[in-house]
């Protein structure tokens, strides 16, 4: 046994899962892993906060396979978007499996008839997004009694979309006599609550501050109008060569971006709530193996993305919060490796970028802009502004409507009289009133009687 095997064995795994990392090609543990995974084993509750990309799926998969293989009941794994509950049960999946340990995936776009055959089977550990879990209980077609061990991964992300009230309820059903580990990538108030009302003396285990970036990532920024985006985003596809990780604000905005780059002739998907769960599978899947070369992603899936080897993430939009920054940029620099991230902001978003190096506790590195490719005919500019005359509005919302028209004519000519004119007209005229029903005399007449 090398010196490699020897620091996993030391953390007190089980022979038969030692015998299962060392096929997949696991050389040694990582920080989070290495602290985390014998307090587990122990069966105490853990509390961690690590980066993205450091491992926490096996620090906390681990303990819970070899709870489970020692009879000690059943376990729960909590995420907050479905294709992380994917990734975490493929991750679970390859050690557990060779040993026995059945799994189920409870998460929605998925037919339940399906769910319920696999619930049949009785599996050892449940994986599920909070709503799908609550529809199954509020059916009473899943029972927690049997669960010993409960995993809430990407705690802070699932509070970020409104998911309180379903973790409440789970907490609540689940035994009190159960063992609790929390990871999570921040460590905001209401997670601190969380941890005090339903775990018992956790341990924290914390690698890297709140808000620290992977070292591995380089990080860029760029001031860009709104309209200059997509001529800077064909700019920086044709300079960097590997696979890109596009970040949107919105679904409607991710959808266009991807058709300006599949235009521009890259293949790209998109990943949103818009899309099917077969489709952003798909989508996933696609960019894991080639097929696409740029992903443009919202917010939902930051911390469902679980690739290697991403050259460059590019945060066309700045996040509306500023620790989705940090979970969106530890999408590149995984397992080690190196990466890169660019952000673009406008000029009236440095509120929004002096937030973000507050988290970060560093400056953004700020890019001159290169010079930029011409447009091509077709591809829309960036979001295109509002109507002058509902902006004028909005700034003078005593004006007239009949003053903000014919402010774009030319002062004295003819049409803007006429319009003046006639809209003073109509207003001292009053509305047209037309009868609701016109008379066509007595219905006995006008049904021949």
């Amino acid at each position: 046994m090398n010196t490699n095997e020897k620091r996993f064995a030391e953390l007190g795994i089980a022979p038969g899962i030692l015998s299962v990392i060392e096929k997949l090609g696991f050389k040694a543990p990582t920080p989070i892993q290495g602290q985390s995974i014998p307090v587990g084993i122990e069966g105490k509750d853990v509390m961690g906060i690590a980066q993205t990309g450091t491992g926490k799926t096996l620090a906390f998969g681990i303990p819970m396979i070899q709870r489970v293989l020692s009879g000690v009941g059943r376990g729960l794994v909590i995420v907050p978007t479905r294709e992380l509950a994917l990734q975490v049960a493929e991750s679970l999946h390859a050690v557990g499996s060779p040993l026995g340990v059945k799994f189920t995936v409870l998460i929605g776009g998925e037919p339940m008839q399906r769910q319920l055959r696999s619930l049949a089977r009785k599996p050892d550990i449940l994986i599920c997004t909070p709503g799908r879990m609550i529809d199954h209980l509020d059916q009473k077609t899943v029972s927690l009694e049997k669960v010993r061990t409960l995993v809430l991964d990407e705690a802070d992300r699932m509070l970020d979309m409104g998911f309180a009230p379903q973790l409440k309820q789970i907490l609540q059903t689940v035994p009190k006599e159960r063992q609790t580990m929390l990871f999570s990538a921040t460590m905001p108030d209401e997670i601190v609550h969380i941890a005090r009302t339903y775990m018992q003396l956790p341990i924290r285990v914390e690698i890297a501050r709140q808000g620290s970036t992977a070292k591995d990532v380089t990080q860029e920024l760029f001031f860009v109008s709104q309209e200059d985006k997509s001529r800077l985003l064909e700019k920086i596809l044709q300079d960097y060569k590997g696979s890109v990780l596009v970040f949107s604000r919105t679904k409607h905005n991710a959808k266009r971006i991807a058709a300006t780059v599949r235009f521009l002739g890259h293949t790209a998907t998109e990943i949103h709530s818009n899309r099917s769960l077969g489709q952003r599978t798909e989508a996933l899947a696609g960019f894991k193996t080639g097929k696409y070369r740029v992903l443009v992603a919202t917010d939902i899936a930051a911390r469902g993305i679980d690739v290697n080897n991403i050259e460059l993430v590019i945060n066309y939009d700045l996040p509306e919060n500023p620790e989705d920054y940090v979970h969106r940029i530890g999408r590149t620099g995984r397992a080690g490796a190196s990466g890169h991230a660019i952000s673009f902001a406008r000029s009236n978003q440095r509120d929004d970028v002096r937030s973000i190096e507050r988290l970060v506790r560093s400056t953004l590195p700020v890019s001159k802009l290169p010079e930029l490719p011409r447009p091509l005919p077709g591809v829309k500019t960036g979001i295109p502004d509002e109507r002058p005359e509902r902006r004028q509005m909005r700034r003078f919302p005593h004006m007239d409507r009949s003053q903000s028209r014919t402010r774009v004519k030319v002062e004295g000519s003819r049409s803007a009289e006429l319009q003046q004119n006639g809209y003073a007209r109509r207003h001292a005229e009053g509305p047209k009133r037309t009868p609701r029903f016109r008379s066509r005399g007595p219905r006995r007449e006008r049904f021949g009687r």
